[in-house]
């Protein structure tokens, strides 16, 4: 099987993995706010020199392709187009939406407050069914967000959109909703009077949820083009208000 590495900059988490045969060879994140510029490519290196390898020993490079935030994308994509080019690697795009939803439904599955909620609607009706619904905090009042069966499969497409109490609400009358990410904490307060609303709260995007979508992509050679190859962003990039002095 191939040796992957595999790059999570789109949300608030950088986090760098590598992998064979599906298993975590090496993996370190964190969450510090705005470290992704500065820890990047110190993760790269210390996992490649803790597993022993070298990069020329890489069979390929995965990337979160987005959406997520602007910044972290562009860091995360511009490192591994170079990465990529200097190794001679192919360079493979996982949507970070649906890498989330598989980090989800091998860990959100498994926390006590899902289970127990999950359990308890079992009981009252025996044909409801359960999706997956990773969000990412888009600014203002939008989050991006996707809908996913349990094994995966798109049940609605990746959309940014502002969330009222009516979201999701024709999906929420006959499914669990596991809802999960930065952009689920942001809508929790609106969307969990509905009995059918779980909520991963401690949940995290992580490279290694990367893993299998990557193994199967590069058994597929869906690969990208080095250099056309651009992040997911979804929608356009709006400036802040400069915050150095002098500038306006």
């Amino acid at each position: 099987m191939p040796l992957i590495l595999h790059i999570e900059t789109a949300t608030p988490v950088c986090s760098v993995a590598l992998s064979r045969d599906g298993r975590v060879l090496g993996l370190k994140e964190t969450s510090e706010k705005n470290s992704h510029s500065s820890v990047l490519t110190v993760f790269i290196r210390d996992i490649i020199n803790s597993a022993g390898v070298s990069f020329s020993d890489l069979d390929a490079v995965a990337v979160s392709e987005g959406p997520g935030s602007y910044t972290g994308l562009r860091i995360g994509v511009a490192t591994v187009k170079g990465l990529c080019y200097a190794i001679e690697k192919p360079l493979i795009g996982i949507p970070t939406l649906q890498a989330m939803a598989v980090g989800m439904t091998e860990v959100g599955g498994r926390r006590s407050e899902v289970r127990n909620r999950t359990s308890d609607l079992r009981h009252q009706t025996s044909d409801i069914g359960l999706l997956i619904c990773p969000m990412i905090d888009a600014r203002r009042m939008e989050v991006f967000s996707a809908l996913y069966e349990e094994r995966g499969k798109e049940v609605r497409e990746t959309r940014a959109e502002i969330i009222d109490e009516n979201s999701f609400s024709a999906y929420l009358e006959k499914n669990r909703i596991l809802f999960a990410g930065d952009g689920a904490m942001k809508c929790k307060s609106i969307l969990e009077h509905h009995p059918h609303a779980v909520f991963a709260e401690d949940f995290q995007p992580s490279a290694k949820f990367m893993i299998a979508l990557s193994e199967e992509k590069y058994s597929q050679k869906k690969f990208e083009d080095l250099a056309y190859f651009e992040p997911y962003y979804l929608k356009d990039f709006v400036a802040g208000k400069p915050r150095v002095k002098g500038l306006k």
